[in-house]
């Protein structure tokens, strides 16, 4: 298996981390956030969803930096599989998919879109002394409710997202912050073995720069700690200038980057 040293720089300038690290992390996402249909080409990994359009769920994931055989006829295989899901090609690129791949997809064109910071945090530094105990949500169409709503997401992705929180294996925490009957925040708390996954942070829109999202968060994590977890990560875009804000005031550290890749011309939204 071929791998890249920790100084090595990625297509786009950033220092690429151990990858063994990139690996804990990614399959643990991979677990937290389950795809409904999951098909390997060599080592890409293809995860489909139906129900949900969000790009972590419908994407080609590589996982080996030496796995870039056959590269446009594997490209092809993809492309019909999403094309049946009614979804749009979309590769999403980490550290794992190393030079060759991101070589190939410039020369074809393809747009660079979303860049996304894994971040991570050891529990033993976080600031939960200060955090509410709070008791996570048993009723999954309840936060799944408060979550569309803080997240401004249309009601038709209720079946979707219950779908896909259901299927989740590990431990999930289920955290919403309401106030008369009115949803403020709301979290996901995946937690195995030592490590715990936050998923779905948002604040609705109005209720925004008043500690609702740091309020949950902390409670997720205390709640995570509590249960023996030793570190906590998450995924967020970088252009959530707001959101990479309060992680790193909480203590969350950059461990490594990825973005989203489409064909010439495919919508990027």
């Amino acid at each position: 298996m071929a791998t890249t040293g920790v100084n090595a720089i990625l297509p786009y300038g950033h220092a690429t981390p151990e990858l063994a690290i990139v690996r804990r992390f990614e399959a643990a996402g991979f677990r937290a956030w389950p795809a409904a249909a999951v098909h390997y080409d060599g080592t890409w990994l293809v995860r489909l969803t139906a129900g949900h359009p969000a790009k972590r769920l419908n994407s080609v994931n590589p996982l080996d930096p030496g796995d870039t055989a056959n590269i446009a006829d594997r490209i092809g295989r993809a492309a019909r599989r999403f094309d049946a899901y009614g979804r749009p090609l979309t590769f999403r690129v980490s550290p794992l998919a190393g030079p060759k791949i991101a070589k190939h997809l410039d020369s074809e064109g393809w747009s660079v879109f979303s860049e996304s910071l894994v971040m991570q945090l050891p529990l033993e530094n976080a600031p939960v002394e200060e955090a509410l105990d709070q008791i996570p949500l048993k009723d999954i169409s309840r936060f799944v409710g408060a979550s569309l709503k803080v997240h401004g997401m249309d009601q038709t992705l209720r079946p979707g997202l219950s779908e896909i929180i259901g299927a989740i294996q590990p431990e999930a925490g289920l955290f919403a912050l309401e106030e008369r009957g009115q949803a403020l925040a709301t979290a996901i708390c995946v937690h195995e073995g030592d490590v715990a996954g936050l998923f779905e942070i948002a604040t609705d829109e109005a209720s925004r720069g008043q500690g609702y999202g740091r309020r949950i968060i902390l409670s997720a994590l205390k709640w995570a700690r509590l249960r023996g977890a030793k570190l906590a990560w998450l995924q967020v875009e970088e252009r959530n200038e707001g959101a990479v804000r309060l992680y790193k005031a909480l203590g969350f550290e950059e461990v490594y980057r990825y973005h989203y890749r489409r064909p010439a011309g495919a919508m990027t939204v």
